[in-house]
């Protein structure tokens, strides 16, 4: 029998979510608080501004209505931006069924609270509510191809994780369990900033052998903190650490790296945001990732001098001059 889903967030990884829920044997009630993209989706049967080439599945509905879309759904999903995530949550939190499951799909740090998601969900819906989280290398449009991805699902709930490796398994689509919520979380929200770094990279025309260096360096900052934080070190060395770090820096969809591109070409960055469609999770991440790393006593240079680029108190060549020349150390050395 056909389960009902609900998907909270009609960007492009929502909308993925919900094609692919949908296809796999769903009913799905996508939301998004845009009452004109939903009648636009609803007249056409595709999201034309975020992914205009796939049409929706007849099983997937779209509403502006929250109550209309979880009233139902036995398994949520929040794809909202994690500046948007804490308001949605509350807003939901009267209609959610007692029983549901909630699936984060956010990747990113609330810049007030320096919360992961699922603390912000928590914080919201209560703390005995089954929380999962979803990442990994996973660009939305190679998944509504139905091109092979695998990713993480993580919970502290082993029930919920069998739960939603279940409902959401495809031929294209593996999914991996973990217990480590904290490190799955940070990997998915810190990779965004090295992947600003990694854009850079390509758009100063520095070379295979400086990207290769970010990127492992970006890895073991990234680890660092993830440890910090109470993650363990084996799971940035998966896919929701190595593998969402090597599709973020090198993949030309990603739009964390296409900010540091631009900001390569000396754009200035209000004006790469304000013609990008969809949010560059890494822009916001940075100032909170520095406020954790400060919190744990954690040296993280490569967003430190990210930060100082988007907050425009450095050029990228100087940021690049500033990582070169830092002291010379052992490579297993925090730092």
């Amino acid at each position: 029998m056909m389960s009902t889903v609900a998907v909270l967030g009609a960007g492009s990884w929502g909308t993925a979510l919900a094609v692919h829920l949908g296809r796999v044997g769903h009913h799905v009630r996508l939301w998004a608080r845009d009452r004109v993209l939903v009648e636009d989706m609803l007249a056409r049967r595709a999201n034309t501004v975020y992914l205009p080439e796939v049409r929706l599945p007849d099983t997937v509905s779209v509403t502006p209505a929250i109550d209309e879309a979880l009233g139902a759904s036995d398994l949520v999903v929040s794809a909202i931006p994690s500046h948007g995530c804490r308001t949605v949550m509350r807003q939901a939190a009267s209609h959610i069924r007692p029983r549901a499951t909630i699936v984060s799909a956010t990747k990113g740090l609330e810049v007030e609270t320096l919360l992961r998601m699922s603390q912000v969900i928590a914080e919201e819906l209560g703390p005995h509510r089954p929380v999962v989280v979803l990442s990994g290398p996973s660009f939305a449009i190679e998944v509504v191809r139905q091109l092979p991805t695998a990713v993480l699902a993580a919970s502290t709930d082993p029930r919920a994780t069998e739960a939603v490796q279940a409902e959401f398994r495809a031929a294209y689509f593996r999914l991996y369990g973990s217990d480590d919520v904290v490190g799955v979380e940070v990997g998915g929200a810190m990779k965004n900033i090295i992947a600003i770094a990694a854009g850079v990279v390509e758009g100063l025309g520095l070379g295979h052998n400086a990207l290769a260096a970010l990127i492992t360096r970006g890895l073991a900052e990234v680890t660092r903190l993830a440890c910090a934080a109470g993650g363990r070190r084996d799971t940035l060395a998966g896919l929701s650490g190595l593998g969402d770090l090597v599709l973020t820096c090198t993949g030309t969809l990603s739009r964390n790296r296409h900010v540091g591109v631009e900001l390569a070409h000396g754009r200035r960055l209000a004006d790469i945001l304000a013609e990008m469609k969809m949010i560059a999770e890494g822009v916001r991440t940075t100032g909170a990732a520095l406020a954790l790393g400060a919190r744990y006593g954690i040296e993280l240079p490569i967003a430190t001098q990210m930060g100082e680029v988007l907050d425009g108190r450095s050029d990228v060549r100087a940021a690049v001059e500033a990582l070169m020349l830092r002291r010379q150390r052992a490579e297993a050395e925090a730092g």
